[in-house]
């Protein structure tokens, strides 16, 4: 089959309840265009996590699933075998970058449909690759918004009916997750009296009520919770020093008769992703002495330096590479620092 004028359609997919009816949607649309010329109908699923971390494998199969699920239902929507002029490939992208808003999603498909030569892209209308809120029109937005020439299209199916759920059900691994953290951290700030573990666990039982079902963005695990506890506990010394290191520069600085600062805000593209993650390493950048996180977008963080010394520390990736050790092990650490990944900390403020 020649493909130099080939028909080329990209259909991203996530296992969302109308992904069988989009993909039917697309053979139909791809078996009525081979009858005139060749078609290549391209089938991904656009993974939102590094290989690096710990839920990477598991990830990886459920694609790798999805996608023979998907040929299956292409033989049988094509009647037992698609035809001659129709040629099916399936893929996983995006396993070696840091996925987070739509803009992220939106240019690994650009990327793959540039290479590919894609002529249109037809979007599932629950395309969900994050695991979270629907994403469609954001992604669709930022899909219309590049500046590439592609037809763009949202398949016509059904969608499930929307509705405003104010409490939703967790499973039972959340909710013990939230009343455990909830109930020692009361008695961490309690004195330990008979009447605190009373007035804790009613606490603790109201905390995990109102907010397991809205906690976590999937399901918690308690073996990785329990690796992460013991990781954070050679975390925590590591972080000390380096406050302590950062409190004798500063303190340098000051005492100094030329006061020599040099204040400037940066910004550091980190290679950390989940909320414990950038939460843990925003708070760890602001307790350090000479550095602050003004705010954080997507995996941007925004920082004020006060020190050259500083900037030169936050970029050399010590306490970004600490953070993915106790989130994702030892096998994270190996990923090039801000330096090496030419980051630079573009200014934002002189």
């Amino acid at each position: 089959m020649t493909t130099s004028d080939a028909f080329r359609l990209l259909v991203p997919v996530a296992d969302s309840v109308s992904v069988r009816n989009t993909v039917a949607h697309v053979v139909d649309m791809a078996t009525n265009a081979a009858e005139d010329r060749p078609v290549e109908l391209h089938v991904v699923d656009v993974a939102s996590t590094r290989a690096v971390d710990p839920d990477a494998i598991e990830e990886l199969a459920a694609a790798s699933d999805l996608l023979a699920r998907v040929e299956a239902w292409v033989a049988e929507d094509a009647g037992g075998e698609p035809p001659a002029n129709l040629k099916l490939v399936t893929d996983v992208i995006g396993a070696a970058r840091y996925l987070f808003s739509p803009g992220d999603y939106a240019d690994v498909l650009l990327e793959y449909a540039d290479e590919q030569g894609i002529d249109r892209i037809v979007l599932d209308p629950e395309y969900n690759p994050g695991g979270a809120a629907p994403m469609l029109r954001p992604l669709t937005i930022e899909l219309a918004l590049a500046d590439y020439e592609i037809e763009i299209e949202e398949a016509p199916v059904a969608r499930r009916a929307q509705r405003t759920v104010l409490v939703r059900a967790a499973s039972l691994p959340k909710y013990l997750a939230v009343f455990g953290a909830s109930y020692l951290f009361y008695m961490l700030l309690s004195s330990w009296k008979p009447i605190d573990f009373g007035t804790g666990l009613l606490t603790a039982t109201l905390v995990t009520v109102l907010l397991a079902p809205v906690a976590f963005s999937e399901q918690p695990s308690f073996a990785r919770i329990g690796k992460q506890t013991v990781r954070m506990l050679v975390y925590t010394p590591y972080l000390l020093k380096e406050i302590a290191v950062a409190n004798l520069q500063i303190a340098y600085v000051v005492l100094h008769p030329a006061l020599p600062i040099d204040p400037e805000v940066v910004e550091l593209q980190a290679a950390v992703w989940g909320d414990a993650a950038v939460t843990t390493l925003a708070n760890s950048i602001t307790l350090t002495p000479g550095t602050l996180t003004v705010s954080v977008t997507d995996r941007a963080f925004t920082i004020h330096s006060l020190t050259a010394g500083a900037r030169a520390d936050l970029f050399d990736g010590g306490l970004e590479r600490a953070v993915r050790f106790v989130f994702y092990g030892r096998e994270s650490m190996a990923i090039a620092t801000p330096r090496e990944r030419g980051d630079d900390g573009g200014n934002s403020d002189g």
